[in-house]
Parts: structure tokens; sequence; C-alpha cells
């Protein structure tokens, strides 16, 4: 663990802080560096997974004035979803899209097929379910292509060390890599995390974060009906299986967690949570209801997280931060705008005690975080996100696991943890079996604090 690495808020400490090995090996970047434009400067694009956060993250990519950009294949297991994100997309950018049936795949393999329509130096997004994720990066790396990949990018400890590995080897090929964790590309958070550095609220003691709201994603999920395999009806409901997504928890928590460890410029040493299943029905996915975790620093400050996807409750989506000398605002309402702000008492949101506010309107981070990654790509800046992911990635499942099992988990553990959720993901075919299969009355086995304790389920 790095913790005394800055979180990287300011491209300037980002910069510096992931850069210093590919500075390392500057040469791999001379070799590098002019390959990806092309004759005419052009960066093609190749879309794997064409979900809804893809089709979102290739209209980010797309609508962005730093040099020409073309999408040219796109790959999914499903191929409604390719169709269904080729006419949304194609309908806001369609002098920006290139991509014939010829360049549509379809099927496991299709991440090669996409990855080799591309040229060294261009660019994959690849935004399938998690569990692909080493996968389909292992590739782009031997193809010399940069990454922008969705978060979270881990879900487990033997998939965190293999996206560890994966990160240095792309470091030292000079690869630029972007993990979806847009809020530390956010202007307004920066700023806060570099006043809180500064001691403007005195030292951090204890941060708070909420992600309560109604069913999210695909996280409730109902019996598998007739005509669709167990693989390919997981896949399409990733958010239920925690093979697939590391669950609701993994997929939607780590957002919070992840700003708040930021502003604290640390990772936490440990976790201890509760949680269960309340209102289920006939739902046979993973997920619990509910999540209370406990995260401790190294220095005895605390993290509180509560995570609730129930209907009809009190909603809040929003972090903070409590110093010995005042209190601060991460996230008032979701992601964007994030409308920092900063006070010189505990009493969050009183007017009388405001020192600072973030200025507004403020960039949306969905699009800086593209910004920052086609700019380092044209102007050769060493750029690369992989660890930082997949250290926010391990501390997300980390509170998980604590949850789901019922004990004290830590750092160390989780990360030389050999429970592995999906040991054979790389060889998945459409027509072959799930790594978790219902049972004869068609229900998935569930987490069981206390009786199931070395493993989530």
């Amino acid at each position: 663990m790095s913790e005394s690495q800055p979180a990287g808020l300011s491209r300037r400490d980002l910069l510096k802080n992931t850069g210093r090995a590919a500075a390392a090996t500057a040469f791999v970047g001379s070799a590098m560096s002019h390959v990806y434009a092309g004759s005419d400067d052009t960066i093609q694009i190749a879309l794997v997974g064409c979900g809804g956060r893809g089709t979102g993250a290739l209209g980010n990519a797309l609508s962005r004035e730093k040099g020409p950009v073309k999408l040219v294949a796109m790959a999914d297991v499903f191929e409604d979803k390719l169709k269904n994100s080729y006419e949304s997309i194609n309908t806001q950018y369609e002098k920006k899209i290139d991509v014939p049936a010829d360049r549509k795949f379809i099927g496991f393999d299709g991440y090669k097929q996409a990855m080799d329509a591309l040229k060294p130096g261009d660019i994959v997004v690849l935004t399938t379910p998690v569990a692909f994720r080493w996968v389909h990066f292992t590739y782009a790396i031997q193809k010399g292509l940069n990454v922008f990949m969705e978060k979270p990018i881990t879900v487990d400890g033997p998939s965190t060390r293999k996206m560890l590995a994966l990160g240095e080897e792309s470091v030292k090929k000079n690869l630029k890599v972007g993990v979806g964790l847009m809020c530390r590309h956010c202007h307004a958070r920066g700023e806060l995390f570099n006043r809180i550095q500064d001691g403007e609220i005195g030292e951090l003691e204890m941060l708070r974060a909420y992600r309560m709201a109604g069913p999210t994603g695909s996280a409730f999920v109902n019996k598998k009906p007739e005509g669709i395999s167990e693989l390919m009806y997981q896949i399409r409901n990733f958010h239920g299986f925690l093979w697939a997504s590391g669950g609701g928890f993994s997929d939607f928590l780590i957002h919070n967690i992840d700003e708040c460890c930021w502003m604290k410029d640390a990772w936490p040493v440990e976790a201890k949570a509760s949680g269960g299943r309340h209102y289920r029905g006939d739902y046979v996915d993973q997920n619990f209801d509910n999540y209370e975790v406990e995260y401790t620093f190294n220095d005895g400050a605390k993290l509180f997280l509560n995570g609730r996807t129930m209907p009809g409750c009190y909603n809040e989506f929003a972090s903070y931060a409590h110093g010995s000398k005042g209190s601060a605002i991460i996230s008032t309402s979701g992601h964007a705008p994030s409308r920092a702000r900063m006070y010189n008492s505990q009493r969050i949101g009183n007017k009388d005690d405001l020192i600072w506010a973030a200025k507004q309107p403020e960039p949306n981070p969905y699009d800086v975080e593209w910004d920052d990654l086609l700019d380092a790509i044209r102007n050769d800046k060493p750029y690369n996100e992989v660890k930082r992911g997949a250290e926010a990635s391990l501390v997300t499942a980390m509170g998980r696991m604590a949850a789901h099992t019922g004990r004290i988990v830590t750092y160390d553990e989780m990360l030389n943890s050999e429970n592995d959720f999906a040991p054979n993901v790389d060889q998945l075919t459409l027509d072959g079996p799930s790594p978790l299969m219902a049972d004869a009355e068609g229900k998935y086995p569930v987490p069981m604090p206390g009786i199931k304790t070395d493993t989530e389920y």
C-alpha cells in the first residue's frame, strides 16, 4: 500500500506521482510519442463494452476539443447493446464515427478483434463488467494501446494483484491509462484537497460518506427466465453478482470511498462493517440492502460509509470531512457538481461559518478526465492511473468483505487473499457455464455474516 502517496488531485501532482516509473523509461515514449496520430493526426478509438457507461464514456471522449478522434470499432457480447450504443452515439457524433458492419464484433473474443482494428498509440475504452478488466487490459498492453477503463478495476485480492502487475507493465511501455474515478479530476475537489492538505480545517480526523437511494442499476435481479444461459443472464445483470462486478457495493460506493481517501491522502488499513438483506422478495442477486462500514486509517482517523438501496427511505448522496479546526463538504448531491465548501466549525451548512466555496459553475469531471487523458497522449506526458485505481478498488472490496463476513478485514489481508471470484474468467465461452451457478430453485449463494466468515458466499 502507498499510504504516503498523494492521491493526485491536481494535474501537476498526479503527473508527478504517477509518472516516476515512466520517466525512467522515457526512451519507450520517444519510440511511441508520434505513432498514435497516424498520418492525419487522428486518434482512433475502439469501445469494448457497449452498455450505458461505455456509451457515456465514448460520448465524453468524442465531445472533447483536443485534436481529431474517431470511433472505428465496437465489441460486446450482446448484439442489442452494441446496436443501441452505436445508434445513440452516431446520432450525436456522426462525423466522428466510422464503424462499418465488419468492425462490430459480438462474442467473448470481440475485444481482440476491436483492438486489432487500432494502431499502437490509439485508445481502447474498456467498459465491460469489471471481471473481464484484467483480461482485456492484458491484450491492450500487448497491442501498445492507450486505455480508458471504467471503475472499479478489480473485485478481489487476486484480480488486484494482477492489475497492479499489469499497471507496472503499462508504465514501462509508457502507455497512458485513465481510470473512471472522474471525481479525482474535479477542479473543485482538487482545490478542496489542497486546502485540506494546507491545514485550513486542521488535522483531518473523521470523514462521512452516504449513498442512500432506491434500487440502482441491475443490483436487484429476478430469477433467470428460460431462453438465456446462466452466464449471459449474469453478465446482463452484472451488478447483482459478486464475481462480475463486486456487486452494487463495489460498483456504486467506490466513488464516495475514493474521494474521501483522496482528502485524507491515505488508504485505510482495516474495515469493520455490518449490513443485511431485508426486503428481497423474489430477488435472487447477492447484494445486501444496506451497508455500514467503519474504515480506520493508520493514524486512527475514521471514514464512516453508509450505503442503502431501499425504496421509500431518506436519500442522500454526499461526502463530508471533519478536521480539528473545521469541516468540509466534499460532494453535495451525486458526482457533479461537487459544490465543495469549507466551514470554520462542525456546523456544516451554517452560512455564518462558511470560509470557502468552490467557484460555480464547475467543469464536468466526466469531460475533464478525457481532456487530461487526450492531453497526455498528444503531448507524451506521464499518465497512468492503474495503481491508484486498483488500490481504490481493493479498499472498496475490503469494506464489502467486512460486511459480508462479519469480520474485521485488513488491507493486507484483502490484498493477499486467495479468494478468487472468477479464476477462469479468461476462458469463458458464450455457451459455457458461469463462475456462479444457481441451485435447483434458481437461487444463488448469498453472504452470511458470522456463518461464512472465510469467503463472501
